[in-house]
């Protein structure tokens, strides 16, 4: 069986290692040139390391991974912390360490194990056909693959899912925008082995340790879709949103390379149930665009990885079966993440001041233990998490 893998993001990557695990033959075409991850980082919660462990990237992940011993909440305006509590009993609980990663370690790690000179750079899909016996991906230069199965994880513009769906669907602005990237670790910005997130007026500012003493490092702000961003006034810009806000916050915008610093608009889509038409399936933000509210985005796709290598281990030489199997694993539990970050962004983000306040509140009585119950919630239900 072969299989022919649209992008080369996290969800496509590990989707091509999970099938050659198996002795599937894959291919694997992306449209950019060269690596550039979109973001600076990415929380690699407990579920998402262990999809990796079990792609046998254990020890490369663990050198690529920051160390969060602690988690704290942080007053924006006053600096005062508002509750600080240790990351072990989520780690016991789960049996895994969460590691922040940097995109763009993370994705050549995983470039690196399929193998950076089969990856076919600069072939832009614009139409996928289904047929009796193979799919057909079409690419911009008039070139054709074909293969006993397609899987689609070119992300949140889709091709794929729009031959999935019969058409073209559309995201949802979240309400703001990430404003992010990667700085030199810093004491007066929050400690070293700690993920530190300010928070006041329904925005949030938060560092994290990812390897290589560096923090990543978001901004969230409530502003309009669509505005010009001019990267040379990243800091005035930040400066304006957080005038009022606490010192810590102004080291890391003292800190920060405007050149560096991304500006992310937020969207989501809602979750639907089909997932494959015939031998195409879709995977990754393909198929659950989320917002980046729970950490879980880049772990579910991993988790979709995983299931599928399980779907077709479990129907050999049957695609269709495999890929309603794939569909049946997947679309309930990926559904329901995009809608428990959608509902923690409300939150999150003052949707209604009334609540976002009543949580301020909350995290001034908090024991970590609400917050990690919550963590480990999001974790558990995947192929290689699940609830007993």
């Amino acid at each position: 069986m072969d299989a022919v893998i649209i992008g080369a993001g996290m969800g496509g990557m590990t989707a091509a290692l999970a099938l050659e695990q198996i002795g599937v033959t894959t291919r694997v075409y992306e449209r950019v040139t060269e690596n550039k991850p979109v973001g600076a980082a990415i929380s690699v919660w407990s579920n998402g390391v262990k999809c990796l462990n079990y792609l046998g990237l254990s020890e490369q992940t663990r050198l690529l991974g920051g160390i969060v011993d602690s988690m704290s909440y942080v007053d924006g305006h006053t600096g005062e912390t508002m509750c600080r509590f240790s990351m072990q009993p989520l780690i016991d609980e789960v049996g895994q360490r969460p590691y922040p990663i940097a995109r763009a370690d993370l994705q050549h790690m995983l470039m690196d194990a399929y193998g950076m000179d089969r990856i076919h750079f600069g072939q832009t899909m614009v139409a996928v056909e289904d047929g009796p016996d193979l799919a057909t991906a079409i690419f911009a230069d008039g070139s054709t693959v074909s293969a006993d199965m397609i899987i689609g994880a070119d992300g949140a513009g889709s091709i794929t899912r729009e031959y999935v769906l019969g058409g073209p669907v559309s995201r949802r602005y979240a309400g703001y925008v990430n404003y992010n990237g990667l700085v030199a670790a810093d004491d007066a910005i929050g400690p070293a082995t700690e993920w530190t997130t300010y928070v006041a007026d329904g925005q949030r500012v938060s560092v994290m340790p990812v390897a290589g003493d560096r923090f990543y490092f978001f901004f969230d702000v409530v502003e309009a879709q669509g505005l010009a961003y001019d990267r040379t006034a990243a800091r005035a810009v930040l400066r304006h949103h957080f005038a009022d806000w606490a010192p810590g916050v102004h080291a890391l915008i003292d800190a920060l390379n405007p050149a560096a610093t991304n500006r992310v608009e937020i969207l989501d889509l809602d979750p639907f149930d089909t997932w494959v038409k015939g031998r195409v399936a879709v995977l990754g933000d393909a198929a659950h665009n989320t917002t980046p509210d729970i950490g879980q985005g880049g772990c579910s796709a991993m988790e979709d990885a995983i299931a599928l290598q399980w779907a077709v281990r479990d129907h050999p030489g049957d695609v269709h079966t495999a890929l309603q199997s794939y569909q049946l694993a997947r679309a309930e539990r990926a559904g329901e993440l995009v809608l428990r970050a959608r509902k923690r962004c409300d939150v999150t983000h003052g949707k209604d001041p009334a609540v976002t306040a009543r949580w301020y509140a909350e995290l001034r009585e908090e024991d970590g233990s609400n917050i990690i119950r919550g963590i480990v919630g999001n974790i558990m239900g995947g192929p290689v998490t699940p609830v007993e």
